[in-house]
């Protein structure tokens, strides 16, 4: 890790002062520090930190990838309640305004970094792509390993604070990425599979969630745990021959339809990323609510 001396307390529109402009890598989900270390500073680039407060510390308040922007994924507004229940996709309305507020356009290519502790943690970063994923935004990339990778390779910080102008940021919500209860309950009818990303415990009935009503699983669904695609103590989430060969352990293939949930669309979204984005099968969708909307209605079955 090396600091920065550059002694700006805020800096306007970093992204805009580079004129090379960043290469468009929509087809990489995930990115290494080396290749956002070449990139930084092009024009199109924006780097979101996602990391949340530790004991009232915002990391980013201590030492960031000089030019990142501050976006925490609990306190930012990615996710609200909704009808009771928790971490649900705001809303296509919502999440533009904010993508917008935080000086993100149509043209830029954003680079998610967590701190890339944990696979829990790193959902920070799934979830967000999923989200702009959802919005029809394709240029988005997470650094693989998070602020761990980047401090690993000697990767300067700062504590310098970046914040850029509003900018135009125009969706194209799409549907077939969210799926819904009556989603939930056609895949029940017809077979596609349904992939309960919660530790083994969860999905078996064994502990629950508290924001859950009842514990255990939605009938015939399949577990992939989610820190099973993340590797803790080399900070770097899996790659497509192992997210291929959880699947296929599960009985789903490699193009199937298949639909990811957990407790409230975190932890799935891990699942739905190592699936769609790194596996490359892209009829993958997420059950936004899951078991907290499904477990609701009493008269929805959990087994």
């Amino acid at each position: 890790m090396r600091f920065s001396t550059f002694a700006a307390t805020v800096l306007i529109g970093f992204s805009l002062i580079s004129g090379a402009h960043a290469e468009r890598m929509t087809d990489q989900p995930l990115v290494n520090a080396d290749w956002l270390e070449q990139h930084l500073g092009d024009k199109s680039l924006v780097v979101l930190d996602s990391r949340d407060a530790v004991k009232d510390v915002l990391p980013y308040d201590v030492a960031h990838i000089p030019g990142a922007i501050s976006a925490p994924y609990s306190t930012s507004g990615w996710r609200n309640s909704i009808d009771d229940v928790p971490g649900q996709f705001p809303g296509v309305e919502k999440t533009s305004a904010l993508i917008a507020a935080l000086g993100i356009s149509d043209d830029s290519h954003v680079v998610i970094v967590p701190a890339g502790t944990n696979s829990s943690e790193f959902g920070a970063a799934t979830r967000i792509y999923w989200t702009f994923k959802v919005l029809g935004h394709d240029a988005v990339s997470i650094l693989d390993g998070g602020s761990r990778a980047w401090d690993a390779t000697g990767g300067e910080v700062t504590n310098v604070a970046t914040v850029l102008p509003p900018a135009t940021f125009t969706p194209n919500f799409r549907q077939e990425l969210l799926a819904t209860t009556a989603d939930v309950k056609a895949a029940m009818a017809d077979g596609t599979p349904l992939i309960d990303g919660r530790p083994a415990a969860q999905y078996k009935g064994e502990s629950k969630s508290p924001v859950v009503r009842v514990a255990g699983t939605i009938p015939g669904a399949v577990n992939i745990e989610n820190m099973s695609l993340y590797d803790n103590d080399k900070a770097s989430f899996a790659d497509p021959e192992k997210v291929a060969s959880l699947a296929a352990s599960v009985g789903v293939e490699a193009d199937e339809s298949n639909i990811a949930f957990c407790n409230t669309g975190h932890w799935a979204s891990v699942v739905w990323f190592g699936l769609s984005e790194v596996q490359g099968n892209k009829n993958t969708r997420m059950y936004d609510g899951s078991m907290a909307e499904w477990a609701a209605d009493p008269e929805r079955p959990v087994e």
